[in-house]
């Protein structure tokens, strides 16, 4: 089967990538290396720079082979960023992959996996989070998810073309022998940012905000292993393959912590001292972010296997192979 995997020089899915080799599927990745990096591409698997907005190069890319699916990663991920630059990201997340669905319907394409994300919840009513919650995305990263979601609904009314949108929570950690891990430049997520913290790379880590509605003022979230979000993307794949039905599935471990317990963690984990400080709030940081999981566990049969101190394990032996 071969598999058309947008932004696979990327964090999530140069993992994804490396579990679909690993399962024996082929795979082509499509990168235009902004964000990505080429050291994450397996060698010898199709390779193509190419930009999603520019249409033509992209059309030209789709010519020289032929997909049975598509894992759809390429985007821009920075919430702040996308306050600052909103432009920016409907232009690349929402015209982008509006080139590459059509695209996709134009050759042949019937299946689709959606990497959307768990900000469409915006400030939710309660949780965990399931996939009943309304939608109402507070920032403009995630309202171009749910416009993206919405084409894919669209795409599926009138072309008959299946997705899966998959809303994840905050994936962390790095391959099991360290092979991959996460590097973005700037490093906006919180694990990262912890480790540069023990490592010296920065002098303290800064906590966005004390004031919060929750246990100890702190932002919550669903922390979750970048393989088991690979494995559910590849569960996602088969099922639609399978039973050519679109959905929507929420991706996380069901189980919160807040930017506190993350630091003391790497403190424990780490050996090292880490600093930190208050600033003001972010825009755009709701309180809590915990998946209901459910869905996942009952129809792609999926649990996720890494708990936090595997993630911060790996995530730590990682960042101390690199060279800062």
């Amino acid at each position: 089967m071969n598999i058309l995997v947008t932004g696979g020089a990327g964090y999530i899915g140069s993992h994804t990538v490396k579990m679909l080799l690993e399962k024996g599927f082929n795979v082509t990745v499509f990168d235009n290396l902004s964000r990505g990096h080429i050291e994450s591409i397996p060698k010898g698997i199709p390779f193509e720079i190419v930009n999603l907005l520019d249409f033509e190069n992209l059309k030209s890319s789709f010519r020289k082979y032929k997909f049975d699916a598509i894992i759809h990663f390429a985007a821009f991920a920075y919430v702040g960023e996308s306050t600052e630059n909103p432009e920016m990201y409907f232009k690349n997340n929402v015209l982008g992959s509006n080139n590459l669905i059509k695209l996709a319907k134009e050759n042949g394409v019937k299946h689709f996996v959606f990497s959307s994300t768990c900000s469409l919840y915006g400030n939710p009513l309660k949780t965990p989070i399931s996939e009943k919650e309304i939608v109402k995305p507070i920032n403009p990263y995630a309202k171009t998810k749910m416009i993206v979601e919405e084409i894919l609904d669209f795409y599926d009314i009138s072309y008959g073309m299946k997705h899966i949108a998959l809303r994840y929570f905050n994936a962390a950690g790095a391959s099991d022998d360290s092979s991959i891990g996460e590097s973005h430049d700037p490093e906006p997520h919180l694990i990262p940012l912890v480790l540069y913290s023990a490592l010296g790379k920065r002098e303290n880590i800064r906590i966005y905000g004390d004031d919060y509605n929750t246990k100890d003022g702190t932002c919550i979230r669903d922390y979750i292993h970048v393989n088991d979000l690979a494995d559910a993307h590849i569960r996602a794949l088969e099922l639609l393959i399978r039973n050519n039905q679109s959905d929507v599935i929420n991706l996380g471990t069901g189980v919160g912590y807040s930017v506190k317990e993350i630091i003391s963690k790497s403190r424990k984990i780490t050996g090292r001292e880490i600093k930190s400080e208050i600033i003001q709030r972010r825009q755009g940081d709701p309180d809590s972010l915990v998946a209901d999981n459910q869905k996942a566990k009952n129809i792609l049969g999926w649990v996720p296997e890494y708990d936090l101190d595997r993630i911060i394990e790996t995530a730590w032996k990682w960042h101390q192979n690199q060279k800062y």
